[in-house]
């Protein structure tokens, strides 16, 4: 089964690829990778067979990811709903151990609904709330 995000190391960045290359590097559709050069991904040049630069495809990857990347302060717990960090309501967390390292934290998000969030031991009692 394929991965959901490329991985841009298995790019080599000297060498150039076409779209059906780059399509079966990923085990993705060629359709995929022609939507990729739409959104912004650069080629060569306009000419058939279109050309992938392996160093452009990498940067190009590498930004896709990081783009959606929300960190989240020490005080903050990523929303699921929100798809943004917040902070729990009433700066509270309640851990509830399921092994002797690991847990969950139950929390009220800022928009008031419940939400679990896996953690380890050392995390919650760093926690400053």
């Amino acid at each position: 089964m394929r991965k959901r995000r490329p991985n841009h190391r298995l790019v080599k960045i000297h060498r150039s690829y076409t779209v059906e290359e780059v399509a079966r590097l990923f085990g993705t559709h060629k359709n995929t990778v022609r939507a990729w050069v739409k959104a912004g991904l650069p080629t060569c040049d306009s000419k058939r067979p279109t050309l992938i630069l392996g160093r452009e495809l990498t940067a190009y990857l590498q930004a896709r990811r990081t783009k959606n990347k929300r960190p989240c302060k020490p005080v903050e717990i990523y929303c699921v709903g929100c798809r943004a960090p917040k902070r729990p309501a009433g700066e509270m967390a309640e851990y509830q151990p399921t092994t002797a390292t690991s847990g969950t934290r139950l929390h009220r998000r800022a928009c008031r609904a419940f939400q679990r969030a896996w953690s380890a031991e050392s995390q919650c009692l760093r926690a400053p709330w």
